[in-house]
């Protein structure tokens, strides 16, 4: 299994530490980021550039033959300084909108790739944890982390990162001006600045929850409308549509609400930047003019250092935002790889099956429940040779479905071992366990996409003919040619164009057209009518000929032809025989099928 590898590369410490456990994980787009960071460097250098030409152009008007271009150049024509100055600007510029590009397209590209590569990683990583992690959480908590979490993290390495290096750059390469020039000025200028790194710290420590919170309300969000659109005809038949519309505003006002804390936390910020960019823009101003007045500081100097206090300062006063930028994405980035570090609890063996496979299941002494919950099944014993159907019956919670998810290994048994052609389940890889076997689920899911599509879904490669033969087993050929494409007509998500028992023939087209060696039907014609029931169990004796059938069925009609039909009551199998032989012993089956068939009234 490919994802396994990844969380257990991830750490808690990792996750503790999110954009720290990302350096580490996307190692091979180190190269690139190194290529971005040169870029922007090359941007940032060429974007300072203009303030000291206009400081260089003031000092060639003022000083003339003695300005710094003429000791430079040797030109001692103003007009010719300022036209190589002209000259100067235009490579500057030209610099400067090169490496832009190149920047840009370098962080964009680096930020979709880690974006693309996370998103991918995390669901690979998702679909291979086991059904009972999906079942005891909601679809819309993980797909909010597969998508809006994916996308803040994307943007935090779009504009966040490359904002937080722009800053950083400009207060080194400011930060030279000054310290070339004054040296007072220098500290004047920069008194500002650690005020504006500890106010971030700061307030970066407040957003942290603030924005933790936003990650878990815009869950909460994703989780009511997914399980809404999902249930909507519920909604419809119950008249619950203001119900549900108030449940989504109150968690959509939950979002807004935890979005407006931190806003205003980190709007807050901003009028103090401000502040401390004034004093320092004041002093540089004030005390750089008496400076240049005293004749200690040259003009030309002296408009430099104004314009590049200006530069220096303003920027900061985007900190805020970049620290919007860095909280959301760091929250994101800390649910993604916590849902990475989930372990694996039901990985793949690594033994395959001898070909071809007989299809011989047994049970020994199985035990299972679910999660911390008390025992669904208790020391189960259950032979099913090669090529025979048993069929399982009980009353509802009697522990049916639960066996047939530890054949599928959907679970794990606490205790004993479930055995495929003699060899545990637990020790084969996915190929030839679930290759080898052919479900029907009691609720069908269909896909999105042509008839022909879904009932490929199994075997992509099936040729048209295949296709249609396993719809003509599945007793689905009749209403799919009455279709107005055949096969090739379109199905609705979940197939929601189809009736129930439409589905479930197509569920079991799917199924017959893998050529199983062991079919698994979970009540696989309860949604249809008895004349269709009918058809289908013809199909089905001759489908199932040449490999082993499991059945669970309440319907008692449709297992009579079973070889064996175990019973099962609370988790243990009571009766066992031939549809006959327990008619005969008058036990539980008998009282069933009594009940079923009208001889006893229940």
């Amino acid at each position: 299994m490919t994802s396994a590898a990844p969380a257990a590369s991830t750490s808690v410490t990792s996750v503790e530490h999110p954009l720290r456990a990302l350096w580490q994980r996307h190692q091979q787009h180190r190269p690139r980021l190194v290529a971005a960071v040169v870029a922007s460097t090359v941007n940032k250098v060429a974007d300072v550039m203009p303030e000291l030409l206009i400081g260089a152009a003031v000092d060639v008007v003022v000083r003339g033959q003695d300005s710094l271009v003429q000791q430079v150049l040797g030109v001692d024509s103003r007009y010719a300084q300022l036209a190589w100055l002209a000259v100067i600007n235009v490579v500057v510029w030209v610099v400067e909108s090169l490496s832009q590009y190149v920047a840009d397209v370098l962080w964009r590209g680096l930020a979709q790739s880690v974006e693309h590569e996370l998103r991918v990683a995390a669901y690979d990583h998702a679909q291979h944890l086991h059904l009972g992690w999906h079942e005891a959480r909601s679809s819309g908590t993980t797909l909010a982390t597969l998508n809006d979490d994916v996308n803040q993290l994307e943007r935090f390495l779009d504009v966040g990162a490359p904002a937080i290096l722009q800053t950083f750059l400009n207060v080194v390469l400011v930060g030279a001006v000054f310290a070339f020039a004054s040296w007072q000025l220098w500290l004047l200028a920069f008194l500002p600045i650690p005020l504006i790194v500890v106010g971030s710290l700061v307030f970066q420590r407040r957003l942290e929850p603030l924005y933790a919170r936003v990650r878990e309300t815009v869950a909460d969000l994703s989780s009511v409308l997914s399980a809404n659109l999902g249930g909507l005809a519920t909604i419809k038949a119950f008249t619950a549509e203001d119900r549900e519309r108030e449940r989504v505003e109150e968690a959509s006002l939950a979002y807004r609400a935890a979005n407006v804390a931190a806003i205003r936390s980190s709007a807050a910020f901003v009028p103090l930047v401000r502040m401390a960019i004034l004093a320092g823009f004041t002093c540089t101003l004030l005390l750089g003019g008496w400076a240049t007045l005293r004749g200690d500081l040259e003009v030309g100097l002296y408009s430099v250092l104004v314009f590049m206090t200006q530069r220096l300062l303003w920027p900061l006063t985007e900190v805020a935002t970049v620290l919007d930028l860095y909280q959301r994405g760091r929250a994101s980035t800390a649910r993604i790889l916590a849902l990475l570090a989930e372990p694996v609890e039901v990985p793949a063996g690594s033994a395959a099956l001898a070909r071809p496979v007989r299809g011989a299941v047994e049970l020994r002494r199985v035990r299972a429940g679910y999660a911390e919950g008390p025992d669904v099944l208790h020391d189960v014993d259950l032979v099913v040779p090669a090529g025979e159907t048993h069929a399982l019956v009980g009353s509802t919670g009697s522990g049916k479905s639960t066996l047939l998810r530890l054949l599928l290994r959907f679970d794990d048994p606490r205790a004993g071992q479930v055995l495929l052609d003699g060899q545990d389940v637990r020790d084969l890889d996915w190929d030839s366990l679930r290759g080898s076997i052919g479900y029907v689920a009691q609720d069908v899911y269909l896909f999105a996409g042509t008839i022909a599509d879904n009932i490929a879904y199994g075997r992509p490669d099936a040729t048209r003919e295949e296709v249609r033969a396993a719809a003509e087993a599945a007793a689905a050929l009749e209403f799919v040619d009455r279709m107005p494409d055949g096969l090739d007509t379109l199905v609705g998500e979940r197939g929601v164009t189809l009736s129930g028992g439409q589905r479930q023939r197509l569920a079991l087209a799917r199924a017959l057209l893998r050529d199983p060696a062991v079919l698994v039907l979970d009540e696989a014609t309860s949604a249809v009518d008895n004349e269709t029931e009918a058809a289908i169990q013809r199909s089905l004796r001759v489908a199932t000929e040449g490999c082993t059938a499991i059945v669970v069925a309440h319907r008692l009609s449709t297992v009579r032809h079973a070889h064996r039909v175990h019973v099962l009551d609370a988790g243990r199998i009571v009766e066992s025989g031939t549809h006959d032989e327990l008619i005969a012993l008058d036990g539980a089956y008998a009282a069933l099928w009594k009940v079923q068939t009208g001889e006893l009234v229940p």
